[in-house]
């Protein structure tokens, strides 16, 4: 119970952060913005070992590589960073959210090739 509150305060913050750093990235440099990745990333890893668990796994796999595929491929990004307005910071928040996704899946691919490989 503890632990499922814990992994849903994660990624409620860990999106609320990448949202305020994306939107914000011009104006976040040095030591705040390097704390505050960290932050992402520590919070990925937290959602990662608490929140998705059971059946949920396959599915949170299957939409975080998509997602990290895709968002990542440099003409995407390119063409994100390119409207006009808006491109750059919807281009931060997308940096911003796979810097809080990436280490989930990380863990929660690695959580699950633990549950294959075992008897």
């Amino acid at each position: 119970m503890v632990d499922e509150r814990i992994g849903n305060y994660s990624f409620t913050i860990g999106v609320v952060i990448a949202l305020i750093l994306g939107l914000a990235s011009a104006y976040i440099t040095g030591t705040a913005a390097s704390v505050l990745v960290s932050i992402l990333i520590i919070l990925g890893l937290v959602v990662g070992f608490l929140n998705v668990t059971g059946k949920e796994t396959k599915e949170f796999l299957l939409v975080a590589a998509v997602l990290a595929v895709v968002l990542s491929m440099t003409s995407v990004s390119a063409n994100i960073g390119g409207v006009m307005y808006l491109g750059p910071y919807i281009k931060g928040v997308v940096d911003y959210i796979l810097v809080f996704i990436v280490p989930a899946v990380l863990i929660v691919g690695l959580k699950d090739i633990i549950r294959i490989a075992k008897p």
